[in-house]
C-alpha cells in the first residue's frame, strides 16, 4: 500500500483543499502518515501571500525530496500559480498542480507514474468562471468543520497577489454546500466555518443579490448543526440590514472577522480598499448595537509604502477605539507584480518591526481587557481536545466569540457543548480563561 504525506501552508481554504486531497488519497487505497515520515507522494499545498510564505513552500518541497529521493514531490497551489517557471526548473518538483487542478490530485497522479515524467497542470487562472467543487465528508478536526463556498478575488487590494493566484471571483453552488453540510452534520460536527478567499463576494459572479445572506438562513435549518462561524469579511458588508437578519439566527456566531488593515484613510486609499475608516467604524457601531459585545477580529499592516508617522499613529488610535478582540499583525511585504511594489517611499525594515511591536503589545491588552469582560458570565462552550497546562490535564473548547476556555472534567466531552461558569484568566501568556462545569 501506497503512503502520502500533506503539508499545507496558508490560509483556512488551503487547508479545506488539503483536506479534500487528502480524502481523494485514502479513498484511492493510500495510507496517510505524516509529513515528517518517509512517504512515496509528498503533496506540498503552497502559500505566496508574503515572500517568506514563497521561501516556505521551496523549502517544504527541498524537505520532501531530501527525505526521500525516490518519492513523487508534488508543488500545488498559489506559490505555483504565480512562480509557474521557478517550480518547473525546481529539480525537486515532479508534479506541478495549479489551483482549479486539485480535485483531480489521483488522476494527475496516475498520468505521472505511467509517463515517469515531469507534469504540469497549471491553467491560467484569471480565465476561468469554474468553482473547483471539491467537497469533504471528513476532517482532522472533529469538532469544528470549514466549509469553502468561494474561490477568487476581484479586489485588487495594490499589496496583494492573491487575485492573480486564484483568478476571478467564482461561487460554488448552495446545493453542493447544503449537502457538505449536512454529511458533516451526519458525522458528529457541531459547528462549520463559511470560508473563501473572499467571502464577502459569494454570489457575485451570479448577480445574486444577498447571497451570503441566503445561504446563512438555509444552513441555519440544517439539524445537528449547532454554530455557524464566519471566515473573513469585507467591511462594507456589515449594513444594518445585514446585521438586523443574521442577529436573528441563534446560530451564527458573534464572532466577526473585517479585514482593515490601516485606521488612516489616505493609506486605505493607497491600498485600494475601498472604504474609509468611519465606514468601518460605523460596521462595528452597528455589531455592537445588535450583539451583546461580539468578538470583532481584525488584520492590520504596517509600514505600507509611504507610510508616514503620523499615519501610523492614525492606525493606532483607530485601533484603540475599536478596542479588538484579536489583532493580526503583518509587516508590509514588497510583492512583484503589484502596483504597490514600485511605489515611492519604500518603509525601512527596522521602522516596520518598530511599529508592529507596538501594535502586537496593544493587542495584547486589548485581547486581555476583552477576556475578562466575561468573567463571572455563564457561557457554552464546544469541547474540542484534551490539553497538558502546567502538568495538569484539562478539556479545552470555544465560546461562540471564540474566546478559549479550560475545564476539569472526570469524563471525555470531546465535541459536545457544555455551560461553564467563567471563574478567571488561567494562564495569560496562553490567553485561556478557566471555567468551572455547570450541570
Amino acid at each position: 500500500m501506497k503512503k502520502a504525506a500533506l503539508h499545507n501552508l496558508g490560509c483556512k481554504v488551503n487547508a479545506y483543499e488539503t483536506e479534500a486531497m487528502q480524502q481523494r488519497l485514502r479513498e484511492s487505497g493510500y495510507t496517510i502518515v505524516p509529513f515528517a515520515e518517509e512517504a512515496d507522494v509528498y503533496i506540498i499545498n503552497t502559500c505566496t501571500v508574503t515572500n517568506i510564505a514563497d521561501r516556505k513552500s521551496r523549502q517544504m518541497l527541498h524537505r520532501a525530496k531530501k527525505r526521500n529521493p525516490n518519492a513523487i514531490v508534488v508543488a500545488a497551489g498559489c506559490y505555483v500559480q504565480t512562480a509557474k517557471e521557478i517550480c518547473e526548473a525546481d529539480e525537486s518538483v515532479d508534479i506541478i498542480i495549479g489551483n482549479n487542478r486539485k480535485k483531480d490530485i489521483i488522476q494527475i497522479l496516475e498520468e505521472f507514474q505511467a509517463k515517469k515524467k515531469k507534469t504540469d497542470t497549471v491553467i491560467d487562472i484569471n480565465h476561468t468562471a469554474e468553482y473547483e467543487d471539491m467537497p469533504v465528508t471528513q476532517m482532522e478536526n472533529h469538532t469544528r468543520a470549514y466549509i469553502k463556498i468561494q474561490d477568487g478575488c476581484n479586489q485588487f487590494c495594490t499589496y496583494c497577489v492573491i487575485p492573480y493566484a486564484r483568478g476571478r471571483v467564482r461561487s460554488r453552488e448552495k446545493e453542493s454546500i447544503k449537502v457538505e453540510v449536512q454529511n458533516l452534520a451526519k458525522a458528529g460536527f457541531k459547528e462549520i466555518v463559511l470560508t473563501g478567499i473572499h467571502l464577502s463576494s459569494y454570489g457575485i459572479d451570479r448577480e445574486e443579490t444577498g447571497a451570503l445572506l441566503s445561504l446563512m438562513e438555509q444552513l441555519h435549518k440544517i439539524a445537528g448543526i449547532e454554530r455557524i462561524r464566519l471566515g473573513s469579511l469585507e467591511p462594507k458588508i456589515i449594513t444594518r440590514e445585514f446585521v438586523e437578519r443574521i442577529s436573528s439566527l441563534p446560530k451564527i456566531c458573534p464572532h466577526f472577522h473585517l479585514s482593515l488593515q490601516s485606521g488612516s484613510d489616505t493609506v486605505l486609499k493607497r491600498m485600494n480598499r475601498r472604504y474609509t475608516s468611519a465606514e468601518y467604524e460605523e460596521g462595528c457601531q452597528i455589531l455592537r448595537k445588535y450583539y451583546k459585545n461580539p468578538a470583532i477580529t481584525t488584520d492590520i499592516i504596517t509600514g505600507f509604502p509611504g507610510e508616514t508617522e503620523e499615519e501610523f499613529q492614525e492606525t493606532y488610535a483607530f485601533a484603540k477605539r475599536i478596542a479588538f478582540f484579536d489583532m493580526h499583525i503583518f509587516k508590509y511585504s514588497r510583492r512583484e507584480g503589484t502596483k504597490a511594489a514600485w511605489m515611492e517611499h519604500q518603509i525601512p525594515e527596522q521602522i516596520k518591526t518598530e511599529r508592529s511591536d507596538q501594535l502586537l503589545l496593544l493587542a495584547e491588552k486589548l485581547s486581555e481587557e476583552y477576556r475578562k469582560w466575561f468573567i463571572g458570565q455563564e457561557m457554552e462552550i464546544l469541547i474540542e481536545e484534551t490539553e497538558t497546562i502546567e502538568g495538569e490535564e484539562y478539556q479545552v473548547g470555544h465560546t461562540s466569540e471564540y474566546i478559549k476556555v479550560a475545564v476539569k472534567a472526570r469524563e471525555n466531552l470531546c465535541g459536545r457543548i457544555i455551560k461553564v461558569y467563567l471563574k478567571e484568566i488561567m494562564l495569560e501568556k496562553h490567553e485561556i480563561l478557566y471555567g468551572e462545569l455547570l450541570s
